[in-house]
């Protein structure tokens, strides 16, 4: 009888431990805010706005956003983050960039 009694706290012990590691999304009832920022002068024609950004700060978000970004590589655009709903709640989805079709297919001829 203890010996399965063993086994069986241990188990749960495993369970639960795998249960909470594995979550590895922020999820929030409540949007939080963002600060009004003032957007200043481009510093190139390249450079693009990235809008509200959120960054996951312990069981929270941090805004990080409100500045002027440069592709990595000629071609790029930047998609934009956004909020996604899900059963849990809702979550950021950092933004990034993207290769964009049109210039690479031009490229190539």
């Amino acid at each position: 009888m203890k010996k399965k009694l063993l086994k069986l706290l241990f188990l749960g012990v495993v369970f639960f431990t795998v249960s909470f590691s594995a979550a590895a999304q922020i999820y929030v009832q409540i949007r939080p805010t963002f600060p009004v920022i003032v957007r200043p002068p481009q510093p190139s024609r390249v450079h693009v706005w990235v809008n509200e950004e959120w960054e996951p700060n312990g069981n929270e978000y941090r805004y990080s956003g409100g500045h002027w970004e440069a592709p990595a590589h000629p071609g790029y655009y930047r998609r934009q983050g956004h909020w996604q709903r899900s059963s849990h709640g809702q979550m950021w989805v950092q933004g990034k960039w993207a290769r964009n079709n049109k210039y690479k297919n031009k490229r190539r001829h």
